[in-house]
């Protein structure tokens, strides 16, 4: 379905994109279109590629003309251009919504213009009964997508908008196991916020494998997650420490601002209409209008389903997450595996 389309990726400089590359690169596809504000990294994929199929483009989905002139021809769109860190949203929240909310509605709108005919955005599990900036910023972002989803330019055109959430995407820039493994090689402590805190553990050929399962599947207005292992932090620090056969101190230094004890990917309310589609949910969109007098139900609807969590998912112990780990090219690099 990619034979001589045009897929954009905003943000595309980051872990997500490059893990597509990695992917897409070697297939039919005419070109890919590498949508970010940062130069050099753009210059260091062009050098590590080294592909006629790759297109960089310079721009900011805070500027609506940037995005809008960027995607004129696109087929296909993976919009993951977003801020990430939860404590940077916390101290800058006007900042998180400028990206996560104006511009998700930048890249939507121009989406629509374009007629762009699917789109995937990436969200979190932050999203799930948010607590933080970043969280909620992505929430909204979410019903962004849903709202743009009912436009009446994307349903005339045959177009299709969807959304996926992630959990802790495993050795992903600037995320906890780069950081444990640069402590490690430093003889530094390991700085634990709480070593209870369960995080979903995903890698990033499953953050490419949600999206392309969303893409193929979704309905417009569907939410996707992908069912995912979790480990507490603690355990993952001391998988590390074995591995690298290091005997680091353990430093538990406390939550940082806006950090859950445990992270949701589906909650309470999403699971009582979720379809189980094996190794992924499928939560569909409301689709009724504002006119409720239409709508009365004859029964509530009944709510006894658990949310979906980081802490009544799959737990995985120490020598799981070692197995787990060692799956992942960054580790083995780092650990001189070839």
């Amino acid at each position: 379905m990619f034979k001589g389309k045009v897929l954009m990726i905003t943000g595309g400089t980051g872990s997500f994109g490059n893990a597509v590359l990695d992917r897409f690169l070697g297939s039919e596809i005419q070109e890919i279109r590498i949508f970010s504000r940062d130069e050099k990294k753009q210059e260091d994929m062009r050098i590590k590629y080294k592909s006629d199929k790759l297109n960089f483009v310079i721009g900011d989905i805070r500027d609506f003309d940037s995005i809008n002139n960027a995607m004129r021809g696109v087929d296909y769109l993976f919009h993951a251009a977003a801020l990430k860190q939860v404590p940077s949203c916390e101290f800058y929240p006007m900042e998180a919504i400028k990206t996560n909310l104006l511009g998700a509605e930048n890249v939507l709108e121009a989406a629509a213009a374009n007629n762009v005919k699917k789109v995937v955005v990436l969200s979190t599990d932050k999203a799930v009964y948010p607590i933080n900036s970043m969280g909620m910023s992505k929430a909204l972002m979410e019903k962004l997508a849903i709202s743009k989803a009912r436009d009446k330019r994307v349903k005339d055109n045959g177009g299709t908008i969807c959304a996926t959430r992630y959990g802790n995407v495993m050795a992903s820039r600037g995320s906890i196991i780069p950081l444990f493994i640069e402590q490690i090689k430093n003889g530094l402590p390991l700085t634990i916020t709480n070593p209870q805190m369960t995080r979903f553990m995903m890698s990033l050929v499953d953050s490419v494998d949600l999206v392309l399962f969303a893409f193929e599947n979704a309905n417009s207005g569907d939410v996707f997650v992908q069912k995912a292992p979790a480990a507490t932090v603690g355990d993952l620090a001391i998988a590390l420490k074995e591995l690298f056969n290091a005997d680091n101190e353990i430093k538990i230094i406390g939550e940082r601002h806006g950090e859950k004890l445990f992270e949701s990917l589906c909650g309470r309310e999403e699971m009582a209409k979720a379809t189980d589609m094996g190794d992924f949910y499928q939560v569909p969109a409301d689709y009724r209008d504002l006119n409720y007098t239409k709508y009365v139900q004859k029964e509530a609807q009944k709510l006894d389903f658990d949310e979906y969590n980081s802490h009544n998912t799959e737990r995985l112990n120490v020598n799981e997450l070692k197995e787990l780990l060692l799956t992942l090219n960054y580790v083995k690099e780092e650990l001189g595996i070839n």
